[in-house]
């Protein structure tokens, strides 16, 4: 499974750069998610739906109006990453 996952760092790192809009890392991760679902213990997908679903509030509002920083949400898919790596 971490071969799937192996281009999931870069989406970070160009969303960080500002060279991918929100709602492509968002349907990105999905889409992994998906179609590596068989993989993925249930809890796994439930933590990332949650991240994947915070982000997308946090990126309808401006950062000062929401309590999900975009930059957090993006830091929390990081951790969910390295964590579904090492399964």
């Amino acid at each position: 499974m971490t071969d799937h996952l192996a281009a999931l760092p870069a989406t970070l790192t160009a969303f960080a750069q500002g060279q991918m809009p929100v709602h492509t890392l968002i349907r990105t991760w999905r889409d992994a998610a998906q179609a590596h679902e068989p993989a993925l213990p249930p809890r796994y997908r439930e933590v990332l739906e949650r991240i994947l679903s915070q982000l997308e509030s946090a990126a309808l509002f401006t950062e000062e109006s929401c309590s999900f920083s975009q930059a957090d949400m993006a830091a929390a898919l990081g951790d969910w990453l390295g964590k579904a790596r090492a399964l």
